[in-house]
């Protein structure tokens, strides 16, 4: 990891060189992993999500003029829009990279819900590796928010920007996902988890055991979510939670489906639906056990928990592939293991293992040579910390 004070000094000397002046205001947020609720947020179900120490920052000096230029120290190519163009989705040129419709997003949904936003010069850098089901995209999101807030001289309640920043993704970058990482990145605290009720919108902080760390073991195979798997998946818990909403009226998502419920009328859904439906009644079981056991640091009953988490992944969701079989045998091996399972949305990505503090470096040292051997691929394997969320640089 980069020294903050050299990647600040880093980001102003490459903002000069863009420019020709100071940064004004510094903004950051970080990006976050699931401990457990795979694809339950958009059921509204529970999560155990947490901040990381992989982190967007955002420098930028007001301009007068009503545009944002915005560029990336990550990933070549610059942008630069109106602000009184964002009343329909912005058409970006050719030229420009994907991820600057997050920034317009975001104006868009501000402005759009009568915040002020103004102009200004911009310069990205983040740490949180893209396309790895760490929420790149929504530590931007909501680094951009903030900075609009400081740009503008004004706070909005932290639900309502993680809000936003949803809205941006949905209906402006055209990603229909819940609200988990958005929420995540703007509610963490240091050194603790967070339930989401993803219904309420609350959350309740859960800490980390202090003997235990959080590591990520990345398979180098980069997501793609926009795609159809992804809207699949959502399309199929909707219609087995509409199924059997007519059976049930109390059932208006799968948050709302008992175990026996869905034993009860297999034959009624879809085989495919049925399978989906499992995994996520399974999966919510199992936040809220976690919840329970991780304080306390119950050890056999947490590995049980990420492997059938694992499993139910693989086998009903569908959302494993070969490099992240590969990269889980090589974690459910390795010294110091409590226990694997997937990160984010799956397809690739991240894997995310809890891990005896004493052993993470030789457990970080056998997933890297096993995983290499299985696939020819060399990963990044590393541990993390809980951070705070999105706000001013430390």
């Amino acid at each position: 990891m980069i020294d903050p004070g050299e990647r600040k000094e880093r980001m102003a000397e490459r903002f000069r060189q863009i420019y020709g002046r100071d940064p004004q205001a510094w903004r950051r947020a970080p990006g976050r992993v699931d401990l457990m609720g795979s694809h339950t947020d958009y059921n509204q179900g529970y999560v155990m999500t947490m901040t990381i120490d992989r982190d967007t920052w955002v420098a930028a000096a007001s301009r007068p003029d009503r545009r944002v230029a915005i560029c990336s120290m990550n990933i070549a190519g610059c942008n630069e829009f109106s602000l009184d163009e964002l009343k329909q989705p912005l058409q970006l040129p050719a030229s420009a990279t994907d991820w600057t419709s997050y920034v317009a997003g975001v104006a868009w949904a501000m402005g759009a819900d009568g915040w002020p936003v103004s102009g200004f010069d911009g310069l990205v850098h983040s740490t949180v590796p893209f396309g790895s089901g760490l929420s790149s995209s929504a530590a931007l999101e909501m680094a951009v928010a903030a900075l609009f807030e400081a740009l503008g001289g004004y706070r909005v309640e932290r639900l309502r920007l993680a809000q936003l920043g949803q809205r941006a993704e949905n209906q402006y970058v055209g990603m229909n996902c819940g609200i988990l990482d958005q929420f995540s990145s703007v509610m963490g605290q240091a050194g603790s988890t967070i339930l989401l009720d993803c219904r309420s919108l609350s959350g309740q902080i859960i800490p980390m055991p202090p003997d235990l760390a959080v590591a990520i073991c990345d398979t180098r195979l980069e997501r793609h979510l926009a795609g159809t798997e992804y809207s699949e998946r959502r399309a199929q818990c909707e219609e087995g939670a509409r199924i059997l909403g007519g059976i049930y009226p109390q059932v208006r998502t799968l948050r709302d489906v008992s175990a026996e419920m869905l034993s009860r009328h297999r034959a009624d859904l879809p085989e495919v639906v049925y399978r989906r439906c499992k995994f996520i009644v399974q999966e919510d079981q199992r936040v809220l056990e976690l919840a329970d056991c991780l304080p306390e640091g119950d050890r056999a009953r947490l590995g049980e928990l990420f492997s059938a988490s694992f499993a139910g992944a693989r086998d009903l969701y569908e959302i494993s592939v070969p490099a992240m079989q590969a990269m889980h045998a090589a974690m459910s091996a390795a010294p110091g293991v409590v226990g694997a399972r997937q990160a984010g949305a799956g397809f690739g990505g991240c894997l995310v293992a809890l891990v005896e503090n004493a052993r993470a470096d030789t457990f970080a040292e056998y997933v890297s040579q096993a995983y290499t051997r299985s696939t020819g691929i060399q990963p990044n394997v590393y541990t993390v910390q809980a951070s705070d969320g999105a706000g001013r640089l430390a």
